[in-house]
């Protein structure tokens, strides 16, 4: 079990550079509408092998199904416009370390909202992810957040963030009750529409069409994002969260932005500098202190 969690921080770690070479070669919605595609035939698949028929849908609650929609318009369609379009302006290595912060906004605001518990070990993880994040943001130079210094592509990410966030907040409010097999494939079939939609409208016909005539590598990254960073990462997350219970699975994604940068540099070529190494070493630290501050 914990080398399959291990194969999950390093499956979405990898999710950056092939996300990159995606978004270098295809318009950003097109992109993620043929990648989110792709993984709706393996969910279909899955949901298959599990024996379910139309009852988990039939089921649901009409609050439920406005949940799991908000929920694929927020957590699939938005992050991953966002995620391909910073893409398109930022290396992945980057990229990887500025969602550090995902975790922080999140506590922030459910300690807010629901009223969860902040302790000082976990204040300090939190200072910690968000003192690396903006090393990263800025290339060393922090003091400059305040100073317009994010370009285009770290706002982009920030969207990514903010994303996420959102899905996280809504999946504890508005989607408890509903299993994670559901939840996943509901919330993908959603957000996969909407990807379409949007590509059909802002990159037309032609623009929507171009991954059909991409090159292999092209596909390939595609494949990989829809089966190995998708799919069967969350399958493995879904089992590790079964055997070892949220809060152990969930320390496992401090390995995510270590894979991120590793694989950036060992597949794209992507350089180190001092500032991406400092900035990502506080970053994980503070989600490592504040994962086993929380258990």
């Amino acid at each position: 079990m914990h080398l399959k969690l291990v194969g999950m921080a390093a499956l979405w770690g990898a999710s950056w550079p092939a996300g990159r070479v995606l978004a270098q070669s295809l318009p950003p919605l097109a992109g993620g509408a043929w990648r989110f595609a792709l993984a709706m035939v393996l969910f279909a698949l899955w949901w298959r092998l599990a024996r379910r028929g139309w009852a988990p849908l039939a089921a649901l609650s009409l609050r439920q199904r406005l949940g799991l929609a908000a929920a694929g318009a927020v957590g699939v369609f938005g992050y991953t416009a966002f995620f391909m379009a910073g893409l398109q302006h930022v290396p992945a290595s980057r990229a990887a370390l500025i969602v550090t912060v995902n975790p922080v906004f999140t506590t922030l605001i459910a300690a807010w909202l629901f009223r969860e518990r902040l302790t000082p070990a976990i204040g300090a993880g939190m200072a910690l992810a968000a003192l690396g994040a903006s090393i990263v943001l800025t290339r060393g130079e922090p003091w400059r957040l305040f100073a317009g210094a994010l370009g285009v592509g770290e706002w982009l990410l920030l969207g990514c963030v903010a994303c996420w966030v959102g899905y996280t907040l809504m999946g504890r409010r508005l989607l408890a009750g509903i299993d994670t097999l559901t939840t996943t494939t509901t919330t993908a079939a959603s957000g996969t529409l909407l990807l379409f939609v949007a590509a059909l409208v802002v990159e037309g016909p032609a623009r929507l069409a171009e991954p059909l005539s991409a090159p292999p590598a092209v596909w390939a990254a595609m494949l990989f994002l829809a089966a190995g960073a998708t799919v069967l990462a969350y399958a493995w997350y879904f089992d590790g969260v079964a055997a070892l219970g949220a809060g152990g699975a969930a320390a496992y994604i401090s390995l995510v932005p270590v894979f991120g940068v590793a694989s950036s540099t060992l597949m794209l070529g992507e350089s180190l500098n001092a500032s991406l190494l400092l900035g990502g070493a506080l970053a994980v630290l503070g989600m490592v202190v504040m994962n086993r501050a929380r258990r």
